[in-house]
């Protein structure tokens, strides 16, 4: 799950790591309260939404006076941010983030990220702060320091030495810097995050290092012991089509293609999506129902995606280890008399109990199209999507 700047930095002030005073705008007629509580005379105002990229696409604006802040709160507050991590439909910002201006001396970078090919959660760190990491890396890969993190998050004192040291930190600094990453590291494990990254961190010119802005994803599989976390779940942040997923624990992305997919387990439905592409084929969403979906969870499925007019055909791919395959069978046959579904419904499983659910199919009398192997089921249901 993803989480705004602002939360954010919340979790970061609450392992008392620092960061500047803020405040949040939900109408911009709250920014005069704002401004009174910061007691400030400049403000970075900043939109808050599910991606980066913000300030090229115009929201993130520095007010030099008081009227400012007003005429950029009323700009920004519902403002539509669009770049090409938002796509096109670009996402509403109903939220901004005021914070206290901070008198910069250097710019750094501080994350911890699970890196999967060293099966280990990863602190990353970098002397060339405010830009992405990915551009350091594929540029100057010598400006970039990795040191696993352990999975009780607990850092040696020589490790936080080595950061700070290479970091180049004044030595008045590190102290403080130190602490900074050890605090951070046990954010990373106690809110159960996939990533958690300051970037950038700033040494200001009092000396201090400050996290000038924040970005924490947490496991949606923890969230049940991360009750505050899970509280700062942004329903607005999502398509509706997504938000009636996670309301039935459903994994969907929406993308732009013609054919439907459900699938069972993420990896498989990536696959299946390579393989739609391979032939020719787009998939129109990313869904994964799970290991043992119910009848409901397959025809909540099927809403989610005939709700997309692109879809031209669905293709459901299952493999029954953990789900049965007859079982399946009975919910996708309930589903589709139910709903009565208007497009070609090609249906490829294997595994537990495969030639029951396959017999149920072909007998329910119903458009239902059973393919043997996954290439076939790929290819059947391009054929369909083109007609």
């Amino acid at each position: 799950m993803y989480t705004h700047e602002y939360q954010a930095k919340r979790v970061l002030q609450a392992y008392g790591i620092e960061v500047p005073e803020f405040e949040i705008v939900r109408d911009a007629h709250e920014i005069e309260t704002v401004v009174s509580a910061l007691g400030i005379d400049q403000a970075i105002l900043k939109v808050q939404v599910h991606a980066g990229g913000r300030g090229k696409a115009g929201g993130v604006r520095f007010a030099k006076s008081k009227e400012e802040m007003s005429a950029f709160a009323r700009e920004m507050v519902g403002m539509q941010l669009v770049n090409q991590q938002t796509g096109p439909q670009g996402l509403i910002a109903h939220e901004v983030m005021v914070s206290v201006p901070v008198d910069i001396e250097k710019e750094y970078y501080l994350g911890i990220v699970y890196d999967r090919a060293n099966s280990t959660a990863m602190l990353i760190a970098s002397p060339e702060g405010g830009v992405e990491i990915e551009e350091v890396a594929a540029k100057t890969p010598e400006k970039i320091l990795k040191i696993p993190l352990p999975l009780n998050g607990k850092l040696k004192g020589f490790q936080l030495f080595r950061v700070a040291k290479f970091l180049d930190w004044p030595k008045e600094a590190y102290k403080q810097g130190m602490q900074l990453i050890a605090k951070l590291a046990r954010a990373f494990v106690e809110t159960d995050a996939e990533l958690f990254e300051i970037n950038p961190l700033v040494l200001t010119k009092e000396g201090k290092i400050v996290a000038l802005d924040a970005k924490l994803s947490v496991d949606d599989n923890a969230l049940f012991r991360q009750k505050e976390i899970a509280g700062y779940f942004d329903p607005t942040q999502l398509q509706p089509n997504e938000v009636r997923a996670h309301q039935f624990d459903l994994a969907y992305v929406a993308l732009d293609g013609t054919i439907g997919c459900m699938v069972n387990g993420a990896g498989l439905a990536m696959a299946t999506m390579d393989i739609i592409q391979h032939f020719g084929g787009t998939p129109a969403n990313f869904l994964d129902v799970g290991g043992g979906a119910s009848e409901e969870k397959v025809a909540e499925g099927f809403k989610i995606i005939l709700s997309d007019n692109n879809v031209k055909a669905i293709l459901v791919n299952i493999f029954g280890g953990i789900m049965n395959c007859e079982t399946l069978a009975k919910g996708i046959v309930k589903a589709a008399t139910e709903m009565q579904i208007h497009v070609p419904l090609i249906v490829r499983m294997e595994g537990t109990n495969v030639d029951k659910g396959r017999e149920i199919l072909k007998q329910s009398g119903l458009k239902i199209e059973v393919a043997d192997d996954l290439i076939s089921a790929a290819k059947k249901a391009n054929e369909a999507a083109k007609e």
